[in-house]
């Protein structure tokens, strides 16, 4: 039932992208065992243009639209959920368009397949210094960073910014400590990230969701939404994975008590047909939301308020929905399910983190709500 739709010629072509995927979903052990995915992975994200989807065509990137990379995510996603989480990353160039355009053409100027990561929370205080800061501190949830050649952390500078800013630097002037021990998601090495006394440059920092230095339609499309589509599409390939494995299952297997087959049971029909309810019509509003800023976009027009809370309900909306399809499925496979080996397991474990992201917390329907009724949603938000 494979509804991702994903267009396979525009990621190397359908045999690299479906190798690509069977290697992952061979490896999804290794991954979990390591807490990280595997840099020959991320080389093959590399390849298949992952990474440079949306740097600019003058840097030798790939111009690909918003929609295109979400389903490529939601069918890596559907591999494994970690995987998915860690090329999500290749949305970068919305935050990094931010940097002035002479730190663009160092970034770029020698490769567009940069792979960014970073910590922004809790923003540590840096001292200004001539030229730039001097940044200390430890930084959570570094998902991706064991692949990264660049990391950005979160800064509070003392010159009486109210903002804070990312500073960015080479991965080799940050420490990665290993304390990423969480029950699902666990392949993105979500580690965290310690700097000690590193002079950063100012031109090497940027406000997260500021004004882009480069003007093509995609630094248009508003980067916190897109932050958090990229993540909460990556329910979407795990709900389908866990539908999937459990009809799979189920087809020409009999039960060892002698009961009817899982496929055959009323109530097991109904469950699955309520999941895969959910996951489509979750799925229809996520690509609607997106499409409908997009085309505005290339319209030459700015998305409106309302377009972009729509962006930002339907990610939220997704993510939820999603992750209780993956649990309608979990929970007909009975005790099978239960062992860590089991793909429903790992499924279960993945859908239920995506809810946990701030982005997709319970203050999103508020926020949403707020709006329409007029008022005004908390700051971050749009």
């Amino acid at each position: 039932m494979n509804i991702n739709a994903v267009d396979k010629s525009l990621w190397g072509g359908e045999v690299k992208f479906d190798s690509l995927l069977a290697d992952i979903r061979k490896r999804r052990s290794e991954f979990e065992d390591q807490r990280y995915i595997s840099q020959d992975i991320i080389e093959k994200f590399k390849e298949i243009g992952i990474y440079r989807s949306f740097v600019p065509e003058s840097f030798g990137g790939d111009g690909k639209t918003p929609s295109q990379f979400l389903k490529a995510i939601e069918a890596i996603a559907a591999a494994d959920g970690s995987a998915g989480w860690v090329a999500s990353f290749g949305m970068n160039p919305a935050y990094l368009a931010a940097l002035p355009k002479d730190t663009l053409d160092k970034i770029w100027g020698e490769s567009p397949n940069i792979v960014f990561a970073g910590g922004v929370f809790p923003p540590q205080k840096a001292e200004k210094v001539e030229g730039g800061y001097i940044v200390n501190g430890r930084w959570q949830w570094g998902s991706g960073c064991m692949g990264a050649s660049v990391l950005g952390v979160g800064i509070m500078p003392d010159d009486g910014s109210k903002l804070p800013k990312m500073a960015v630097l080479p991965a080799d002037k940050v420490t990665i400590e290993p304390t990423w021990k969480v029950h699902g998601m666990v392949g993105t090495g979500s580690f965290d990230l310690i700097v000690k006394d590193v002079f950063v440059p100012e031109e090497w920092t940027f406000v997260r969701g500021g004004t882009p230095t480069v003007d093509l339609p995609f630094f248009k499309y508003p980067s916190l939404s897109f932050a958090a589509q990229v993540l909460s599409v990556t329910a979407l390939g795990v709900a389908r994975e866990a539908i999937d494995v459990v009809v799979n299952s189920a087809k020409g297997r009999k039960s060892v008590t002698g009961a009817p087959n899982l496929g055959e049971r009323h109530y097991a029909q109904i469950e699955i047909a309520k999941a895969e309810a959910k996951l489509r019509s979750a799925r229809a509003f996520f690509y609607e939301a997106t499409d409908e800023v997009w085309a505005e976009i290339m319209q030459g027009s700015v998305p409106t308020r309302h377009q972009i809370s729509m962006v930002r309900l339907a990610t939220t909306n997704v993510a939820r929905e999603c992750s209780d399809a993956t649990r309608i499925a979990y929970q007909l496979s009975g005790m099978e399910g239960a062992y860590l080996n089991h793909p429903l397991s790992r499924c279960f474990r993945d859908a239920n983190v995506v809810t946990q992201h701030a982005f997709m917390g319970e203050v999103t329907y508020q926020n949403a709500g707020a709006m329409m009724f007029g008022h005004q949603p908390f700051p971050g938000y749009l």
